[in-house]
């Protein structure tokens, strides 16, 4: 549910208001976006759509509940928590120390959260 919220909040922010959330992302841990590089309102937009289609994808499995979808969908999460980890992990000179370690908390745990909806759910223990 958690990453319903998430995609749905960053997603419409990053699509209908491209250049607040360009300025202001993510608001309370400070502003991140902003601090590197200049304004590209097709990047910030196809950011908001790649998060909104992983929310719909995460709705879908609240109706479709099934192992096989689960696995997909934290494949998808968790490959993308990865890739923009490990962006940003190499680009951090143009942050302050507190905001870097803030971003990387802050996507280390969304990409673990991704890579954990992709592992089946164990049912007891197997024995031999």
């Amino acid at each position: 549910m958690g990453t319903i919220i998430v995609a749905v909040a960053v997603g419409i922010w990053a699509y209908v208001l491209p250049r607040e959330f360009y300025d202001h992302f993510p608001s309370l841990l400070g502003e991140w976006i902003s601090q590197d590089g200049p304004f590209n309102e097709h990047l910030i937009r196809d950011h908001g759509a790649q998060y909104l289609a992983l929310g719909a994808g995460s709705i879908a499995a609240l109706f479709w509940r099934s192992q096989p979808l689960y696995r997909v969908l934290g494949i998808a999460w968790g490959s993308f928590g990865v890739l923009h980890f490990a962006y940003h992990a190499t680009h951090l000179g143009h942050m302050t120390a507190q905001d870097a370690v803030a971003q990387l908390i802050v996507l280390a745990v969304a990409a673990l959260l991704g890579i954990a909806i992709a592992i089946p759910e164990r049912h007891g223990t197997s024995r031999n």
